[in-house]
């Protein structure tokens, strides 16, 4: 058995956004470097949907993307994950069909507590994200604007737009079609759904350019279908269905601006964000799209719209096999870092 990389914060009680509350909740979280003493050097990078923090963990380092030799980096795992609070960890009466809802909502104030009540930390040098883990990046900017100094959200959207909720009702549509689903909940594992998930994720996480140029080549792949086994079937394979599931609703449910603080005007919500800010859409994401990303830049009061330009689709916004992707990020990075 492989030794427990990450610790524990133990949340209590905690009422959802959504309704219900989890006698016992926690947030796994790992960080990188060292806390300053003014505690004023901390990066926070949430996952993003079916990650680990060992997935997203890679462009932490001296030559990467965030520096630990400077910077105090928190990775919390975001509620539905599987190492956090999950369907597939609840106790009973939760789970087995009764699996509740998380929200951004939830996991940022969870995020706050794990700061403040652990780290002692009540501010951020930077809230960095990719996907869903950029989506949470500006729900911190928008619910705590005094809290969040700067900003770099990577193709992700403040909203989660109609065209992204069609793709989402296509996944969740193929794993609850396996014949293990069963009363609002898997009996068994759903192979066939996630391999075909799997694949049908492939397709969208991809640009055309990136298969008509069959750079699966380059990256240690011997065919296309060596690539959708290894690199998609075995991505998703590692995690639970209900899992899968939960993450789905997260994402779908995103909006900075749907809570009290805003009650649904995402123009407002948007204005409320002090940070300075680079929204960096890919020029080829199929569904967080340069169009969405530029309308709502233009409604940030300190932000820079800057796409990144590659065929990399999605995954130019992750790129672990992509030195050209990683040092335009790098890029961004290090501009904000370098202003007040």
């Amino acid at each position: 058995m492989t030794a427990r990389d990450y610790e524990l914060f133990d949340l209590g009680a905690v009422r959802l956004q959504r309704g219900g509350t989890l006698p016992s909740a926690f947030l796994a979280y790992k960080t990188y470097g060292s806390l300053a003493a003014d505690k004023s050097n901390v990066i926070l990078y949430p996952t993003s949907y079916a990650a680990h923090h060992t997935d997203i963990d890679w462009l932490i380092g001296p030559d990467r993307v965030l520096d630990p030799s400077r910077y105090f980096i928190v990775i919390p795992n975001q509620l539905g994950n599987g190492l956090s609070t999950s369907p597939s960890n609840l106790p009973e009466p939760h789970g087995l069909g009764r699996s509740p809802l998380f929200t951004h909502w939830d996991n940022v104030h969870a995020q706050k507590r794990l700061l403040e009540e652990k780290l002692g930390v009540t501010r951020l040098a930077l809230a960095y994200g990719w996907s869903m883990g950029g989506q949470q990046a500006l729900h911190w900017g928008a619910i705590f604007p005094d809290r969040v100094e700067r900003i770099c959200a990577v193709c992700t959207s403040a909203r989660t737009s109609p065209h992204n909720k069609v793709f989402l009702e296509g996944i969740r549509a193929i794993l609850t079609a396996d014949p293990a689903w069963q009363g609002g909940c898997f009996v068994e594992r759903p192979v066939q759904a996630i391999r075909a998930f799997a694949r049908v994720y492939a397709g969208w996480a991809m640009s055309q350019a990136f298969y008509r140029e069959r750079l699966w080549e380059g990256i240690g792949f011997s065919s296309l279908e060596d690539y959708l086994v290894r690199a998609w079937e075995g991505n998703y394979l590692r995690r639970s269905g209900e899992d899968l599931l939960s993450m789905i609703e997260t994402w779908y449910q995103s909006d900075i601006s749907d809570n009290a603080l805003y009650q649904g005007d995402l123009t407002k919500a948007l204005g409320a964000i002090a940070a300075r800010a680079i929204i960096m859409p890919s020029v080829t994401d199929l569904y967080f799209t340069v169009e969405d990303s530029e309308a709502e830049t233009r409604q940030m009061p300190n932000a820079e719209f800057r796409p990144i330009q590659s065929i990399w689709g999605h995954r130019a916004g992750n790129p672990i096999q992509n030195a050209d992707d990683e040092r335009v990020l790098r890029s961004a990075v290090q501009s904000l870092l370098s202003t007040r």
